[in-house]
Protein backbone atom coordinates (compact mmCIF):
# COMPACT_ATOMS: atom_id res chain seq x y z
CA UNK A 1 0.00 0.00 0.00
CA UNK A 2 1.04 3.37 -0.37
CA UNK A 3 1.59 5.66 2.88
CA UNK A 4 -1.37 7.04 4.05
CA UNK A 5 -2.34 8.81 7.80
CA UNK A 6 -4.77 7.20 10.05
CA UNK A 7 -7.34 7.89 12.68
CA UNK A 8 -10.56 6.68 14.30
CA UNK A 9 -13.31 9.39 15.17
CA UNK A 10 -15.60 8.60 17.98
CA UNK A 11 -18.76 10.75 16.29
CA UNK A 12 -20.20 11.98 13.20
CA UNK A 13 -19.36 15.32 13.35
CA UNK A 14 -15.70 14.41 13.71
CA UNK A 15 -16.00 12.34 10.99
CA UNK A 16 -17.57 14.89 8.77
CA UNK A 17 -14.71 17.36 9.83
CA UNK A 18 -12.01 15.28 8.63
CA UNK A 19 -13.30 15.08 4.87
CA UNK A 20 -13.94 18.31 4.94
CA UNK A 21 -10.42 19.19 5.78
CA UNK A 22 -9.05 16.87 3.00
CA UNK A 23 -10.52 16.16 -0.02
CA UNK A 24 -8.36 12.68 -0.37
CA UNK A 25 -9.24 11.53 2.56
CA UNK A 26 -11.01 8.06 2.31
CA UNK A 27 -13.79 6.16 4.55
CA UNK A 28 -13.55 2.71 6.31
CA UNK A 29 -15.83 0.23 7.97
CA UNK A 30 -15.38 -3.15 7.16
CA UNK A 31 -12.73 -2.78 4.25
CA UNK A 32 -14.08 -4.99 1.96
CA UNK A 33 -13.95 -2.76 -1.00
CA UNK A 34 -11.08 -0.41 0.17
CA UNK A 35 -8.44 -2.58 1.73
CA UNK A 36 -8.19 -4.91 -1.59
CA UNK A 37 -7.79 -1.22 -3.41
CA UNK A 38 -5.31 -0.16 -1.08
CA UNK A 39 -2.92 -3.27 -1.47
CA UNK A 40 -3.20 -3.14 -5.12
CA UNK A 41 -2.63 0.64 -5.14
CA UNK A 42 -5.45 1.38 -6.64
CA UNK A 43 -6.36 3.94 -4.41
CA UNK A 44 -4.37 6.60 -2.08
CA UNK A 45 -5.87 8.05 0.23
CA UNK A 46 -4.10 10.93 2.01
CA UNK A 47 -6.30 9.79 4.95
CA UNK A 48 -8.02 6.70 6.34
CA UNK A 49 -10.72 7.83 8.46
CA UNK A 50 -11.59 4.79 10.09
CA UNK A 51 -15.83 4.69 11.47
CA UNK A 52 -15.81 1.94 13.40
CA UNK A 53 -15.91 3.67 16.74
CA UNK A 54 -19.17 5.62 16.12
CA UNK A 55 -21.42 3.60 18.26
CA UNK A 56 -24.37 6.00 16.77
CA UNK A 57 -24.17 4.35 13.39
CA UNK A 58 -25.02 1.14 14.40
CA UNK A 59 -27.57 -1.05 15.49
CA UNK A 60 -31.53 -1.80 14.62
CA UNK A 61 -34.35 -0.65 15.97
CA UNK A 62 -37.91 -0.59 14.80
CA UNK A 63 -39.53 2.89 15.04
CA UNK A 64 -43.20 2.79 13.87
CA UNK A 65 -43.84 1.67 10.31
CA UNK A 66 -40.23 1.43 9.74
CA UNK A 67 -36.58 -0.63 10.54
CA UNK A 68 -33.93 1.77 10.61
CA UNK A 69 -30.81 0.45 10.41
CA UNK A 70 -27.40 1.79 11.41
CA UNK A 71 -24.68 2.54 8.36
CA UNK A 72 -22.02 0.16 10.65
CA UNK A 73 -24.32 -2.53 11.40
CA UNK A 74 -22.68 -5.71 9.69
CA UNK A 75 -24.14 -8.19 7.24
CA UNK A 76 -24.22 -10.91 10.19
CA UNK A 77 -26.08 -8.34 12.37
CA UNK A 78 -28.73 -7.57 9.96
CA UNK A 79 -29.23 -11.49 9.10
CA UNK A 80 -29.54 -12.34 12.50
CA UNK A 81 -31.98 -9.48 13.72
CA UNK A 82 -34.88 -10.54 15.66
CA UNK A 83 -36.23 -7.19 14.51
CA UNK A 84 -35.86 -7.52 10.71
CA UNK A 85 -36.73 -11.07 10.57
CA UNK A 86 -40.08 -10.41 11.91
CA UNK A 87 -40.94 -7.17 10.14
CA UNK A 88 -39.41 -8.11 6.87
CA UNK A 89 -37.49 -11.37 6.78
CA UNK A 90 -36.54 -10.76 2.85
CA UNK A 91 -34.12 -8.65 3.92
CA UNK A 92 -33.06 -11.03 6.27
CA UNK A 93 -32.55 -13.60 4.04
CA UNK A 94 -30.99 -11.43 1.72
CA UNK A 95 -27.83 -10.49 4.26
CA UNK A 96 -27.92 -14.39 5.25
CA UNK A 97 -26.18 -14.93 1.70
CA UNK A 98 -24.18 -12.12 1.22
CA UNK A 99 -20.65 -13.07 0.14
CA UNK A 100 -19.08 -15.75 2.53
CA UNK A 101 -18.53 -16.39 6.18
CA UNK A 102 -15.93 -13.30 6.64
CA UNK A 103 -17.41 -11.33 4.72
CA UNK A 104 -20.54 -11.21 6.41
CA UNK A 105 -18.88 -10.77 9.52
CA UNK A 106 -16.83 -7.56 8.21
CA UNK A 107 -19.00 -6.26 5.64
CA UNK A 108 -21.36 -3.65 7.01
CA UNK A 109 -24.72 -2.30 5.43
CA UNK A 110 -23.76 1.18 4.44
CA UNK A 111 -20.60 0.40 2.93
CA UNK A 112 -22.51 -1.66 0.65
CA UNK A 113 -25.02 1.29 -0.44
CA UNK A 114 -22.70 3.91 -0.02
CA UNK A 115 -20.22 2.16 -2.99
CA UNK A 116 -23.29 1.12 -4.52
CA UNK A 117 -21.44 -1.94 -6.70
CA UNK A 118 -23.88 -3.14 -9.88
CA UNK A 119 -23.48 -6.75 -8.30
CA UNK A 120 -24.02 -5.35 -4.71
CA UNK A 121 -26.79 -6.70 -3.09
CA UNK A 122 -27.97 -3.96 -0.82
CA UNK A 123 -29.07 -1.35 -3.14
CA UNK A 124 -31.66 -3.59 -4.46
CA UNK A 125 -33.52 -4.04 -1.30
CA UNK A 126 -33.04 -0.01 -0.89
CA UNK A 127 -34.18 1.01 -3.99
CA UNK A 128 -36.75 -1.97 -3.77
CA UNK A 129 -38.46 -1.59 -0.33
CA UNK A 130 -38.70 2.42 -1.31
CA UNK A 131 -36.16 3.45 1.59
CA UNK A 132 -34.63 6.63 3.13
CA UNK A 133 -31.24 6.81 3.31
CA UNK A 134 -30.11 9.48 6.11
CA UNK A 135 -26.38 11.14 6.16
CA UNK A 136 -24.97 13.23 8.18
CA UNK A 137 -26.22 16.12 5.92
CA UNK A 138 -30.07 15.00 4.65
CA UNK A 139 -32.39 12.29 4.02
CA UNK A 140 -32.44 10.86 0.37
CA UNK A 141 -35.03 9.02 -1.36
CA UNK A 142 -34.05 5.83 -3.04
CA UNK A 143 -35.00 6.83 -5.96
CA UNK A 144 -32.60 9.76 -5.87
CA UNK A 145 -29.58 8.30 -4.07
CA UNK A 146 -28.17 5.85 -6.67
CA UNK A 147 -27.21 7.68 -9.93
CA UNK A 148 -24.83 5.08 -12.11
CA UNK A 149 -21.93 2.35 -11.70
CA UNK A 150 -20.49 3.27 -8.25
CA UNK A 151 -21.66 6.62 -7.94
CA UNK A 152 -24.47 7.70 -5.42
CA UNK A 153 -26.02 10.96 -4.68
CA UNK A 154 -23.33 11.17 -1.29
CA UNK A 155 -21.30 14.46 -1.47
CA UNK A 156 -17.35 14.25 -0.53
CA UNK A 157 -17.74 15.23 2.80
CA UNK A 158 -21.04 13.31 3.38
CA UNK A 159 -21.75 10.54 5.52
CA UNK A 160 -24.12 7.71 5.40
CA UNK A 161 -25.39 7.89 8.55
CA UNK A 162 -28.13 4.96 8.35
CA UNK A 163 -31.41 3.68 6.22
CA UNK A 164 -35.16 3.30 6.98
CA UNK A 165 -36.90 0.78 5.88
CA UNK A 166 -40.46 1.04 5.77
CA UNK A 167 -41.89 -2.40 6.71
CA UNK A 168 -43.65 -3.71 3.47
CA UNK A 169 -46.65 -6.38 2.86
CA UNK A 170 -44.57 -8.52 1.34
CA UNK A 171 -41.21 -8.72 0.19
CA UNK A 172 -38.98 -11.34 -1.88
CA UNK A 173 -35.36 -11.41 -3.15
CA UNK A 174 -33.35 -13.86 -5.75
CA UNK A 175 -30.37 -13.64 -7.33
CA UNK A 176 -27.78 -15.85 -9.32
CA UNK A 177 -24.66 -15.47 -8.48
CA UNK A 178 -21.36 -16.22 -9.83
CA UNK A 179 -20.13 -19.19 -8.40
CA UNK A 180 -16.46 -17.85 -8.35
CA UNK A 181 -16.98 -14.45 -7.00
CA UNK A 182 -20.62 -14.80 -5.51
CA UNK A 183 -21.22 -11.37 -7.01
CA UNK A 184 -25.02 -11.12 -8.29
CA UNK A 185 -24.48 -11.66 -12.08
CA UNK A 186 -28.43 -10.69 -11.76
CA UNK A 187 -30.97 -10.19 -9.19
CA UNK A 188 -34.46 -8.86 -8.48
CA UNK A 189 -35.78 -7.86 -5.17
CA UNK A 190 -40.03 -6.86 -5.26
CA UNK A 191 -42.17 -5.73 -3.02
CA UNK A 192 -45.84 -4.62 -2.35
CA UNK A 193 -46.39 -2.05 0.99
CA UNK A 194 -46.88 1.33 2.12
CA UNK A 195 -44.63 2.44 -1.10
CA UNK A 196 -46.31 0.61 -3.39
CA UNK A 197 -45.73 -2.16 -5.97
CA UNK A 198 -41.75 -2.07 -6.58
CA UNK A 199 -39.54 -4.37 -8.56
CA UNK A 200 -35.30 -3.26 -7.70
CA UNK A 201 -32.92 -5.02 -10.59
CA UNK A 202 -29.29 -5.24 -9.48
CA UNK A 203 -26.30 -6.95 -10.73
CA UNK A 204 -27.91 -7.08 -14.54
CA UNK A 205 -27.06 -3.45 -15.26
CA UNK A 206 -24.20 -0.53 -14.48
CA UNK A 207 -26.45 0.23 -11.72
CA UNK A 208 -29.29 -1.13 -9.82
CA UNK A 209 -32.74 0.17 -11.59
CA UNK A 210 -36.60 -0.47 -11.38
CA UNK A 211 -38.43 -2.80 -13.90
CA UNK A 212 -41.77 -0.45 -14.21
CA UNK A 213 -43.17 -2.95 -16.43
CA UNK A 214 -43.05 -5.53 -13.89
CA UNK A 215 -44.22 -3.43 -11.77
CA UNK A 216 -47.37 -2.60 -13.48
CA UNK A 217 -48.02 -6.24 -14.23
CA UNK A 218 -48.05 -7.07 -10.75
CA UNK A 219 -49.84 -4.11 -9.76
CA UNK A 220 -52.68 -6.24 -11.47
CA UNK A 221 -51.86 -9.71 -10.63
CA UNK A 222 -49.31 -10.26 -7.85
CA UNK A 223 -48.50 -13.84 -9.09
CA UNK A 224 -45.70 -15.15 -10.20
CA UNK A 225 -47.11 -15.74 -13.56
CA UNK A 226 -47.66 -11.89 -13.91
CA UNK A 227 -43.63 -11.56 -14.23
CA UNK A 228 -42.74 -14.94 -15.81
CA UNK A 229 -43.69 -13.42 -19.44
CA UNK A 230 -41.83 -9.98 -19.22
CA UNK A 231 -38.53 -9.65 -21.13
CA UNK A 232 -35.69 -7.05 -20.12
CA UNK A 233 -34.56 -4.92 -23.20
CA UNK A 234 -30.54 -6.48 -22.97
CA UNK A 235 -29.80 -2.72 -24.00
CA UNK A 236 -27.39 -1.20 -21.62
CA UNK A 237 -27.02 -4.20 -19.39
CA UNK A 238 -23.53 -5.38 -18.62
CA UNK A 239 -21.90 -8.07 -20.57
CA UNK A 240 -18.81 -9.96 -19.61
CA UNK A 241 -16.96 -13.06 -19.42
CA UNK A 242 -19.70 -14.21 -16.88
CA UNK A 243 -22.23 -13.77 -19.22
CA UNK A 244 -23.45 -11.79 -21.90
CA UNK A 245 -26.31 -8.82 -21.45
CA UNK A 246 -28.80 -11.22 -23.48
CA UNK A 247 -27.97 -13.96 -20.63
CA UNK A 248 -28.20 -11.30 -17.94
CA UNK A 249 -31.60 -9.57 -19.85
CA UNK A 250 -33.09 -13.71 -19.31
CA UNK A 251 -31.88 -13.73 -15.60
CA UNK A 252 -34.10 -10.78 -14.96
CA UNK A 253 -37.14 -12.33 -15.52
CA UNK A 254 -36.07 -15.35 -13.97
CA UNK A 255 -35.28 -14.04 -10.74
CA UNK A 256 -38.06 -11.50 -10.55
CA UNK A 257 -40.36 -14.77 -10.97
CA UNK A 258 -38.99 -16.47 -7.59
CA UNK A 259 -38.71 -13.25 -6.12
CA UNK A 260 -42.38 -12.97 -6.22
CA UNK A 261 -43.17 -16.61 -5.20
CA UNK A 262 -40.71 -15.63 -2.33
CA UNK A 263 -42.36 -13.15 -1.42
CA UNK A 264 -45.85 -15.40 -1.17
Amino acid sequence: MYDFNYTKPSSVADAVKLLAADPDAKTISGGQTLLPALKHRLNKPTTVVDLTGIAEMKGVKREGNTIVIGALTKHVEVANSAEVKAAIPALAQMASNIGDTQVRNRGTLGGSVANNDPAADYPAAVLGLGATVVTSKREIPADEFFLGMFTTALEPDELLVAIKFPIPEKAGYAKMRNPASRYVMAGAFVSKGPQGIRVAINGAGPCVFRQAEMEAALASSWSPEAVAGIKQDADGLNGDIHGSAEYRAHLVSVMAKRAVAAAG
